[in-house]
């Protein structure tokens, strides 16, 4: 099939690959001349593991190509999926320009029947403004081209999008028409060989399934950091906790890790967006109310604890710290919403040091952290120790995992290390000689 994708981000050019992958014919279209260059020449410019060798295959087998004109993208498409960026706004809401201008230019360009695809994360009733401007466009223009405008949206994990795209749970698509899902049939089912994994529903059902669904999980993330909290206060040990209730199925393991909250482009967007509608809709949020400041407040707990810590002994001011992890979580370069940018600003507030190290996203923070003057981003994470006063881990990279800790002693003036992804046992810290602090446990002093 012919298929055009309008935006090159994370989802746009994972679903690009990914269909061409499958034999399918892609052209992305992004307005970023420099962002089509790198492309084209093989390279990626977002960091997801196993999507660079997938574009560069592609390209050079000739199934994915990139370009700057919609036009040559229209050109022979059956599909156009818009999957371009949707922030938010001040008051929480989605902003729909970069998809309004999109569905403007379709309008204006197509010459062919088409399947207009939103697969960016979008309000209930967008998929109905995009018909209603593209029918503008095209009555601006005297033409009478059939369209139809489907929900499809993405459910990737950054970090795991390639695999997550090949082998979904679920593809849904909302559609009032039959034939527009047929069409998303025949185009997902190279990635349905199993079982059909399509859920047809109505396109408003569609669209709000993805706000549920990351609104969900947001809140599984911010109950099991409530419950966290709750037990530092009591003397239980969440970690405890988590396996006792993870074993009950209507509950299970997923996204109950305790921690310093959630971040990245999708869970803070999409918790905000829904409190919106909801809002405009008339309803109260309470629940979503709380599972968003319950995440604020988690993202500063970790500087809270490293702020304590040191009060007895004339507080941060000129101390250093050591800080694992830049990204908001392992395997992406992805700063949005990063718990570590909250702790960066809450600890040099307070006048503070902070020698910071990520595997991979060193250059993304340095664009967001790199004028402040107390804050130093180095490229070994065992020079980030040296002469610090106490190591904190915040994002769960695999080499943070089993690190040489008699090395880290060494380094740090002292053997403090605060545990923000509760990575390491408790019972052995106390043996290498730390004192440890993690996440819903008592300090081991």
């Amino acid at each position: 099939m012919n298929v055009c994708i309008v935006g090159t981000g994370y989802v746009g050019l994972v679903s690009a690959a990914c269909f061409a992958e499958m034999g399918n014919n892609v052209c992305c279209v992004d307005v970023n001349p420099d962002v089509v260059k790198t492309l084209t020449a093989g390279k990626v410019h977002i960091y997801e593991p196993g999507l660079e060798e997938l574009v560069r295959r592609n390209h050079a087998e000739g199934r994915l190509v990139f370009t700057t004109s919609l036009e040559q993208g229209l050109g022979r498409a059956q599909f156009v999926f818009i999957t371009v960026g949707t922030p938010s706004g001040d008051d929480g809401s989605c902003d729909l320009s970069y998809v309004d201008q999109v569905a403007r230019e379709i309008g204006r360009l197509m010459h062919r029947p088409l399947i207009v695809v939103d697969k960016s994360t979008v309000p209930v009733g967008t998929a109905d403004r995009v018909r209603g401007l593209i029918r503008e466009e095209l009555a601006a223009r005297g033409a009478d081209i059939a369209f139809d405008v489907v929900s499809n949206p993405e459910f990737l994990k950054e970090g795991d999008a390639v695999s997550d795209f090949m082998k979904p749970d679920r593809v849904v698509v909302g559609t009032e028409d039959e034939r527009s899902a047929e069409y998303l049939r025949q185009l997902y089912a190279p990635f349905a060989r199993s079982r059909d994994k399509l859920i047809v529903m109505g396109t408003r059902s569609a669209e709000m399934t993805k706000y549920a669904a990351n609104c969900m999980l947001a809140t599984k993330i911010s109950f099991i950091n409530e419950i966290a909290g709750i037990c530092e206060k009591v003397g239980a040990d969440v970690r405890e906790v988590r396996i006792g209730i993870g074993s009950d199925q209507r509950i299970g393991y997923h996204f109950i890790y305790p921690g310093v909250g959630y971040g990245g482009s999708c869970f803070p967007k999409d918790v905000k967006a829904l409190i919106h509608t909801a809002r405009e809709a008339g309803a109260e949020p309470q629940l979503l109310d709380a599972v968003e400041g319950v995440n604020a407040r988690q993202k500063v707990s970790m500087a809270r604890r490293v702020r304590d810590y040191f009060a007895p002994q004339g507080g941060v001011a000129g101390k250093t710290l050591a800080l694992w992890g830049l990204a908001f979580k392992a395997n992406t370069d992805d700063m949005r919403e990063a718990a570590a940018l909250s702790i960066i600003k809450d600890l040099t507030a307070n006048g503070m040091r902070v020698r910071a190290f990520d595997p991979v996203a060193s250059g993304n923070a340095a664009k967001l952290i790199g004028d402040n003057p107390l804050v130093e981003i180095v490229h070994n994470q065992y020079e980030a120790c040296r002469g610090a006063q106490a190591l904190l881990v915040v994002t769960e990279w695999n080499q943070f995992r089993n690190p040489d800790f008699e090395r880290v002693k060494e380094l740090l003036t002292a053997p403090v290390l605060f545990d923000g992804r509760n990575l390491y046992s408790p019972s052995f810290m106390g043996e290498q000689g730390f004192a440890y602090f993690c996440v819903g446990r008592a300090a081991n002093l």
